[in-house]
């Protein structure tokens, strides 16, 4: 097969960019990636991907707008002694080259669609030892602190790949499968069976919790967000109840918040409060609005120090704090295929005509990419895709 020894990607980088004056994704074009076993003996358990589609996700918005990771992505590319970072780790595609070892170890092939875990975890650490891969001590984050899948063609480990059937899940929802694997884990962390349950930050993962917890048994879902057309959709997706409230200027607890899940909830709060808006004021909500006893599982992330107010009550009301990040892996890519490819539970139609609209409007060619336009398709929709 005949490729340009330059692709387009989407990038940040330090020199060019600068973190404090820039917002957006540049695109560039880069050096074609390419598996050279001589010189780097690790190639051996690498592939080439053709990317298809891949997700922009809260993690690629708050880059954008320069409110995450700045100094793992500036530390990480120091390390590696250059200025330029390929962003993105959502991704679905196909293997069009194979390191010699790749098949013989993972049992995948050139020719295979894949997805793959975005965190690259290094298999040494004593978390990676005992199966809790999610909290490696040394792994690398695709777009983060190493080199993503906004890009035509990306190298990675074939240890993170995880193949896909076309048939069973449709390619623009399999590029989905690490968020929707975000929701998986957190809603895996408590029994949901016939409890009530507030999920607040309803964006994309926000969304599939909704799904996920109607489907793992919830009795009452309940979605607070400060959009409007987002909690819309989650009523769409099987919320319940929906509650809008403002945006806090400051850390405390939404009182009116409060009173109103008391109301829905016969006085007594949510069994389980999903965080995932991963602001400061939303994790005190989320302290706030849960029953004594109760559990709350924090997913949202935002840099920067969370003052958690009149603390001494969450002990004193016994609650329960689950800190989630990523994926069980591959336990959670399990059972995210097993609820995406079961045709009566409606989650991958959900999804693909409520949130992805049927791919109208949110599906851009990154032929077409331009930076206003982007910007202004993630304030229209929760959930956009590239289409390499």
């Amino acid at each position: 097969m005949s490729v340009s020894k330059t692709i387009p990607a989407l990038t940040f980088d330090t020199n060019a960019d600068g973190w404090e004056s820039s917002t957006g994704f540049i695109k560039r074009e880069i050096p074609m990636p390419a598996l050279d076993e001589q010189t780097s003996a690790r190639d051996a358990l690498m592939v080439l991907i053709q990317v298809q589609y891949a997700g922009v996700c809260g993690t690629d918005r708050g880059i954008w707008h320069r409110q995450v990771f700045k100094e793992l992505i500036h530390r990480s590319l120091e390390k590696e002694g250059k200025t330029q970072r390929i962003l993105g780790h959502e991704f679905v595609g196909k293997i069009i080259q194979a390191g010699s070892q790749v098949e013989n170890v993972y049992g995948i092939r050139v020719g295979d669609n894949v997805s793959g875990d975005s965190h690259i975890t290094c298999g040494r650490c004593f978390q990676c030892r005992v199966g809790e891969e999610e909290v490696c001590q040394d792994q690398a984050i695709l777009g983060i602190s190493t080199d993503g899948v906004f890009a035509q063609y990306v190298k990675i480990p074939a240890k993170n790949l995880w193949q896909v059937d076309f048939t069973r899940i449709r390619p623009e929802v399999c590029a989905m499968l690490d968020p929707f694997g975000n929701a998986v884990h957190a809603c895996s962390k408590v029994d949901l069976r016939g409890k009530r349950v507030a999920i607040l930050g309803c964006g994309p993962i926000g969304m599939f919790a909704v799904l996920l917890s109607r489907a793992f048994g919830a009795a009452k879902i309940i979605s607070v967000d400060i959009n409007e057309a987002n909690l819309e959709t989650t009523e769409e997706l099987g919320a319940h109840e929906t509650v809008l409230i403002k945006k806090s200027e400051g850390p405390n607890a939404d009182l009116e918040l409060e009173q109103k899940i008391r109301q829905l909830t016969y006085d007594k709060g949510v069994d389980v409060a999903f965080e995932m808006a991963g602001s400061n004021d939303s994790v005190n909500n989320a302290l706030a609005i849960t029953r004594s006893g109760g559990q709350v599982v924090l997913f949202g992330l935002k840099d920067g120090d969370f003052v958690i107010s009149n603390f001494n009550k969450a002990i004193i009301r016994g609650l329960t704090l689950h800190g989630v990040i990523g994926r069980q892996i591959f336990q959670t890519w399990q059972t995210s295929q097993r609820m995406l490819s079961d045709k009566t539970n409606g989650i991958q139609d959900k999804i693909w005509h409520v949130i992805l609209k049927e791919g109208v409007g949110t599906i851009i060619p990154l032929e077409s990419y331009t930076k206003e336009s982007f910007e202004q398709k993630m304030v229209q929709h929760p959930k956009i895709l590239l289409q390499f």
